[in-house]
């Protein structure tokens, strides 16, 4: 079959655009498909998995409905995943979802999700430190400072790493993401080799808790399968984004569900769910059961490894929103800076870090969840819009089954999960909401700003 020529077209646009951003002292295209895929892995696969199953069992309270939050918190994921590949394949730019807005909805809209972007997302930077920092303790005794003082040490480090190289910071994450994926599978299979299992499957089923209860959950699970999004930031340094790009979100996204159904079907096969709601590690307290206490170091180390590794992968790809949003000039232009030896936006990875440590000392971890998901969950319903309308406009290379459906149903979702958190987490809901509604009056500010700077 012969290429399509929009294909075609696009795809030389985008050969072109990473040359220009090589020869200006922009970002190069330096990451192959391996990396791209370990990538989604990564960012998803952190804190999530070993945090939320407590949380989602204590609020569903039945065994197969607690099954069915994982299966479709994957497949919205999944929906959100097909729309930002299709975009990210015809738009392969530094910034991803900033981008992606910028061209359907204009400026403003893109300015107010990056200024929402830059105070909310180093939440979930500051979620994978602080586990890191809570797990660590299992081995290393350390009282409240010493884990936020950790938390924060990991924060830097790792800035550090990915300011010193890009190649050495997607290393670092590679090799963690692979380990953590090894660590769980091993550990899913040891707690299912118990042949008498005796948990909250082989019990007799309890009434389901009631709407608001399963959309909170749903609000969890959410948390633990967010980083597409993330990842689609890294586009402007992917080789052949049309076809590395899809099958690297597509693909990885099909990994995680598969591995974050099979070890909350592992849990619910060995532990009762009261146990499993009250366990703050139900993976140890599932393998110390048959291997004894020695078992609670060996997965609290796993989680360190797992979260350091997701937090490698955030720090390398988050910043380049900020990266983008100074190269429009809709932030200020020294955030746009690139490290002329390293190439790497050295000035918006301090700046997200220094945000994100400033989290560490503030929030707790649930807290953290609900900040990072609430705050974003309605650009991931502007960005599914904008898939279904910038169709006809930029031909992409790959293109998502039933656009128009999936794009309404992360619509409902998000209307649905914003108007539960009003009533379940008000305070939370309502500080996400005026951080996003000040992006508005700064963006005017921001215009006047930029309109006086201006040299005439």
């Amino acid at each position: 079959m012969s290429p399509d020529p929009a294909s075609s077209d696009v795809a030389s646009q985008a050969h072109t655009a990473a040359a220009v951003a090589a020869a200006d002292g922009g970002l190069p295209r330096r990451f192959g498909a391996w990396t791209a895929a370990l990538a989604v892995v990564g960012i998803i696969v952190g804190s999530g998995i070993f945090r939320a199953p407590p949380i989602v069992a204590g609020l569903v309270g039945e065994p197969l409905a607690i099954l069915a939050v994982w299966v479709a918190g994957g497949l919205l994921a999944l929906g959100l995943g097909l729309l930002l590949a299709e975009l990210g394949s015809a738009m392969p730019r530094a910034g991803g979802q900033y981008v992606f807005l910028r061209e359907a909805f204009g400026g403003a809209t893109a300015f107010v999700f990056g200024w929402t972007f830059l105070l909310v997302n180093p939440a979930a930077w500051a979620a994978l430190a602080v586990t890191a920092a809570e797990f660590l303790a299992y081995v290393v005794p350390l009282d409240g400072t010493g884990q936020r003082i950790v938390a924060v040490t990991l924060i830097v480090a790792l800035a550090l790493a990915n300011c010193r190289s890009a190649v050495l910071g997607a290393g670092i994450q590679s090799l963690a993401t692979v380990a953590k994926v090894l660590a769980l599978v091993a550990l899913v299979a040891f707690v299912v080799s118990d042949p008498h299992g005796g948990g909250a499957l082989a019990a007799p089923g309890k009434s389901a808790a009631g709407m608001g209860a399963w959309l909170m959950a749903l609000v969890v699970v959410l948390w633990a399968y967010d980083g597409a999004g993330s990842f689609c930031s890294l586009a402007g340094e992917i080789r052949n984004p049309a076809r590395n790009l899809p099958r690297a979100i597509v693909g990885g996204l099909l990994v995680v569900m598969a591995i974050f159904v099979a070890v909350n079907g592992a849990l619910l096969y060995a532990l009762p769910l009261d146990v499993l709601a009250a366990s703050p590690l139900p993976l140890s307290t599932a393998v110390e059961a048959r291997f004894g206490s020695a078992a609670v170091a060996v997965v609290a180390l796993a989680v360190v490894i797992a979260t350091t590794g997701s937090l490698s992968a955030c720090t390398l790809s988050d910043p380049r929103v900020l990266y983008a949003m100074a190269r429009d000039g809709n932030f200020f232009r020294g955030v746009a800076r690139v490290d002329r030896r390293h190439l790497t936006p050295v000035v918006a990875i301090g700046l997200h870090a220094l945000v994100a440590c400033l989290y560490v000392s503030v929030r707790t971890l649930e807290q953290l969840a609900a900040t990072f998901v609430l705050g974003l969950v309605p650009f991931y319903a502007l960005v599914a819009v904008a898939a279904w309308r910038l169709r006809p406009r930029t031909s992409p290379p790959f293109r998502a089954p039933a656009v128009a459906l999936l794009a309404a149903c992360w619509v409902v979702t998000a209307l649905l999960l914003i108007a539960n958190a009003l009533i379940e987490t008000p305070s939370i809901a309502g500080l996400n909401l005026a951080i996003t509604a000040a992006g508005i009056p700064v963006y005017l500010a921001w215009r006047r700003f930029r309109a006086a700077a201006a040299p005439p």
